[in-house]
């Protein structure tokens, strides 16, 4: 990989680390503060327990990608020359991957690897479901 394609990967990952950094994290705020209340609709409660949930999840997200793109730039600032390679076997990740991706770690063939151990079944059937 070139050096002039590298920096751009690295403005691309510091761009998307300062855009989640500038996000506010997701809140949904009870629709009751005590067993004792009892909602309007009986059904606000359950809406809003899984609303809170869902933001939950969310922020969690938003929380391992920004883990995931501090290791790629400590990877990029580390071993410039190997970056861009999968962890696994070495070889080129495909531009494309990269490009759509720039903290992925491993190439088409050892993310397919790694999905199938841990599912036991593949989860991804065509090429393009990788990108």
């Amino acid at each position: 990989m070139t050096p002039a394609k590298r920096k751009a990967f690295e403005k691309a990952l510091v761009a998307l680390r300062k855009k989640l950094n500038g996000k506010t994290p997701r809140r949904i705020e009870p629709n009751r503060i005590s067993d004792a209340e009892v909602g309007v609709d009986e059904d606000e409660q359950p809406l809003n327990e899984m609303e809170q949930a869902i933001a939950s999840n969310l922020n969690r997200a938003d929380n391992a990608l920004l883990g995931r793109i501090a290791q790629a730039l400590e990877r990029l600032k580390a071993a410039p020359e190997s970056f861009g390679e999968c962890l696994e076997c070495g070889e080129p990740i495909a531009e494309g991957r990269l490009k759509a991706m720039p903290y992925v770690e491993l190439c088409v063939d050892c993310q397919a690897k790694r999905d199938r151990n841990m599912t036991g079944t593949a989860t991804r059937r065509k090429v393009t479901d990788f990108l």
